[in-house]
Formats: structure tokens, C-alpha cells, sequence
């Protein structure tokens, strides 16, 4: 006599080992034997193990939850039917679909509750879902680690970033092999968006360790997982100053995407960044160009605001206005304010003055404190307006980080203006010139004027102080 719970245990089993089709033998060969309501909740089981692969099997899932009320109408009030049947109006109806009732998310069937998470992530109801009780050691040990995740991906939903990195790493700790890697990933790609770029790059190292396959010999999912592990890595490095490395990253990024899928709009993204650190603004541009073709349409006012950039590198506003204001015009561009503050120098660089001051007075105004300043710097100093012009290069020192371009900039024209002003303070028209000739190089054209400030405002002080300073 075949049991559905002691098939269900044994498909566990198999799945807690990462062996799908076993546990697809067995609950198939249960249904070859087992009594017409023994067969119903086995269609439940089945349709839950589906399930688990998420979009593609929504065709499976439909089937097994068909079978199983057709064998048995009385299924169509079991929680586990109706968490089902949730998740896969969620999959297809998202933010539309039923929700589960409390008969689903209070059921005594942790396997139920647990889709009814998947159903209350899906619907974009991320607080729902967190909200719903369940410890992962109630589950089947192949259901764990992706509780994990589903509470992870609501609370990046909710704008919790740091709960989301714990939470995958919880889930990575639960996982093994390549679905540990991917919960690496997926813990990496938040910790670089939280600006940890080093604890990124660790998270990385640690899933490479999961990849067995030789170079070139992976499935199409791994390879293509192992694709995602190189982009990724490729931002890491970039971010710690790594450009050269960064591509090598980005390139393989590119040759496994192209051996075991398509090109992504992501990739093509990321090697423009590593180009355009590289100083290689024309091969960035192409880049971009084919990041844009493959954006979807939330992802395209990144590649006109990361062309408007490489475009005004080039001394080429007007192109690069022309992008910026594409990025502008999509209101939910959560880099609005930068592009503002693009848009000034754009308009700085045309001689327009006044336009240019009233994009960066908006930039500054909505929190793009450093670039909206430098281009209010320089639109002072055209109007000899020296006082407002140091007070914005003094902003920028404040706000940029340390030793950044923008930082030794603003401490190069803080040097400059007071020269300009005659050296009103000279200890602070020293520090200035002090801090940006640490920063330039001697075949820089700045350089010679940051000596002649530094030995003037020197000069001056030993004046003050009735000596001279060595």
C-alpha cells in the first residue's frame, strides 16, 4: 500500500541530496500504484517540487494541481492546494493575484506556509510574506536555505539591504554546491550595491570554490551562473581601484555568456565602466550602446546617464545632453539628482551660465552635493564671484570621499581661489595646495601652480610668524 507522506519523506531525502530526478522516480513510480486519494496529495507533492523551478514549470504546476482535484475535489480546501494555487496566480498575475488566506498562512503544513511566502513575495507583498511564521528547521532540509531567500528578497523589496545580505548568508550556509554559490552571489551583488566592495569581492572568492566543472566543459546553468560570478567580480575590482583586473573579469563575463546563453544588457554595462576607467572612451561608448539595445525599459536610463558621462568626458555636451535628458525623463531614475548635476556641466561647457547655474542649484537642492557644487564653483569664478566660489570648493572637500578625484579637485581650486583672493588665510590656502600636490603627479599641469601657491602661502605665514619656514 503506498502512503503519500512516507513517498513524500523519501522524495526529501532525495531532494535534500540535490537529486531531482530521483525524487521525481519516486513520486512518479508512487503514482502508478497508489490509491486514487493517496494519488491526489502525491499531485500536491509533485506540483511543490515543480514549483521550485519557478516561471519555466508554471505549465507542471497548473498539470499536477489539475490531476490532484480531479482525483479528488476534496484537495481544493487542503492549505497545501491552496498555497499552490497562490503562488502560481502570483507567478502570473503578480500584484493582481488572490492572496493566500489565513487558513493557508496559519495552516499546520510548514510546506504550505512556506508557499504561501513564494505566493506573498511574488504578489509584491514583501511584508506579508516576512510576516508569515515559519522557522526553517520546520521544513524539509531541500526547503530551507530558500525560505532563506524568499525573506531575503523581501526584505531587499522593503529597502532592508543590510537584513537582506544576513539573510543570504544564512541561505548560502543552508545551501550546497551550486545553490550555495548562487546564494553567494546573490549576497554579493548586495553588498556591492551597500557599497562594501571588499566584502563582496570575499563572497566571491568562496563561491568560485563551488564551481567543479574545468573552464569550458559546464552545463548551460552553471556556465551561465559562472557568467554572473565574473560580472560580479568585475564590479568588486573595479570598485577597489582594480580597472586592469576588472576587465579580464568582464571579458570572461562576456565569452560565457556568449558560449551558454545570450549577451545581457548587464555585461555590456559593466565592461563600459571598466573602458571608461581605463581611458578608453570610445570603446566604452560602443559599450554602452550595447547595453542600451538590450536594456529593458527600467534599465535603459542607466546606459543614457552612463553615455551623457563618457560623452562629456569626451568634451562633447551637447551629445551628452541629449543622453542625459533621456535618463531625466524617466521620473523613477533614482539618479535623478546626478543627472542634474551632468546636465549643469553640459550647459557650463556652452557658456550657459545661467541654465547651467540652475541645474546644479536644483542637483544640490535634491542631494547631488558634490558634482552640483563643483559646477557652482565654476559658474561663480566665471562671474569673479570669488567668496561663493571657495565656500562651493569647500563643500566639495567636505562631502567628497578622501583622496577621490573630486576631493583633490576641490582642494586644487580651494588653492586656487585663495591665491586668486591674495592669500587671505595663508595656513589654509597652504593646507589646500598642501593635500592637492600630494595628489598630482609632476606632468601635470596643475602641479607648477600648487608649488607656486604653497611656497607663497608659505612665504606668508613665516611673515606672520616674523620668520621665515623651511
Amino acid at each position: 500500500m503506498i502512503d503519500a507522506d512516507t513517498t513524500w519523506q523519501q522524495a526529501c531525502t532525495a531532494l535534500a541530496g540535490g537529486d531531482y530526478e530521483a525524487a521525481f522516480v519516486v513520486l512518479d513510480a508512487a503514482l502508478s500504484e497508489a490509491a486514487r486519494p493517496e494519488r491526489a496529495r502525491i499531485w500536491l507533492y509533485l506540483a511543490s517540487v515543480h514549483a521550485l523551478y519557478g516561471d519555466p514549470a508554471t505549465t507542471q504546476v497548473a498539470e499536477a494541481l489539475r490531476q490532484a482535484r480531479t482525483l479528488d475535489a476534496g484537495v481544493r480546501t487542503a492549505p497545501l492546494y491552496l498555497a499552490l494555487s497562490a503562488e502560481l496566480d502570483a507567478r502570473t498575475r503578480g500584484p493582481d493575484a488572490a492572496l493566500p488566506g489565513p487558513e493557508v498562512r496559519e495552516a499546520a503544513d510548514p510546506v504550505a506556509r512556506f508557499h504561501a511566502v513564494c505566493a506573498l513575495a511574488l504578489a509584491e507583498q514583501p511584508q506579508g510574506a516576512l510576516d508569515l511564521h515559519l522557522a526553517s528547521s520546520e521544513l524539509p532540509i531541500h526547503l530551507r536555505w530558500r525560505l532563506r531567500s524568499w525573506q531575503a528578497d523581501a526584505q531587499e523589496g522593503l529597502g532592508h539591504t543590510v537584513d537582506a545580505i544576513h539573510l543570504y548568508g544564512e541561505a548560502a550556509h543552508l545551501a550546497g554546491g551550486m545553490d550555495r554559490a548562487v546564494m553567494l552571489q546573490e549576497q554579493a551583488a548586495l553588498l556591492l550595491q551597500n557599497g562594501q566592495p571588499a566584502e563582496a569581492k570575499g563572497a566571491l572568492d568562496s563561491a568560485r570554490l563551488l564551481y567543479g566543472s574545468p573552464a569550458g566543459a559546464q552545463p548551460d546553468d552553471e556556465g551561465l551562473n559562472l557568467a554572473t560570478w565574473h560580472y560580479l567580480r568585475a564590479q568588486a575590482l573595479l570598485h577597489l581601484e582594480q580597472p586592469e583586473a576588472a576587465f579580464e573579469m568582464i571579458r570572461e563575463a562576456g565569452r560565457l555568456e556568449q558560449q551558454h546563453g545570450d549577451p545581457s544588457y548587464g555585461v555590456a554595462l559593466v565592461r563600459g565602466q571598466v573602458l571608461s576607467h581605463l581611458g578608453r572612451p570610445e570603446e566604452a561608448i560602443a559599450a554602452f550602446e550595447a547595453a542600451l539595445a538590450l536594456a529593458e525599459e527600467g534599465d535603459r536610463p542607466y546606459a543614457h546617464h552612463e553615455l551623457g558621462v563618457v560623452l562629456l568626458d569626451l568634451d562633447r555636451p551637447l551629445e551628452a545632453r541629449e543622453r542625459l535628458e533621456a535618463a531625466l525623463s524617466i521620473p523613477d531614475y533614482p539618479y535623478q539628482p546626478e543627472v542634474l548635476a551632468d546636465i549643469a556641466e553640459c550647459d557650463y561647457r556652452l557658456g550657459r551660465m545661467p541654465e547651467a547655474q540652475m541645474a546644479a542649484e536644483q542637483a544640490l537642492a535634491q542631494g547631488a552635493v558634490v558634482p552640483a557644487s563643483l559646477v557652482l564653483g565654476s559658474v561663480a569664478l566665471d562671474y569673479f564671484q570669488l567668496d561663493d566660489a571657495l565656500e562651493h570648493y569647500e563643500r566639495v572637500i567636505r562631502e567628497a570621499a578622501p583622496d577621490s578625484r573630486d576631493w583633490i579637485t576641490g582642494h586644487q581650486m580651494a588653492a586656487d581661489v585663495m591665491a586668486q583672493q591674495g592669500f587671505p588665510d595663508p595656513a589654509a590656502a597652504y593646507a589646500h595646495a598642501q593635500q592637492a600636490l600630494k595628489h598630482t603627479p609632476e606632468s601635470d599641469d596643475w602641479f607648477v601652480t600648487l608649488r607656486d601657491h604653497l611656497g607663497k602661502a608659505q612665504a606668508l605665514m613665516g611673515q606672520q610668524d616674523g620668520r621665515m619656514l623651511n
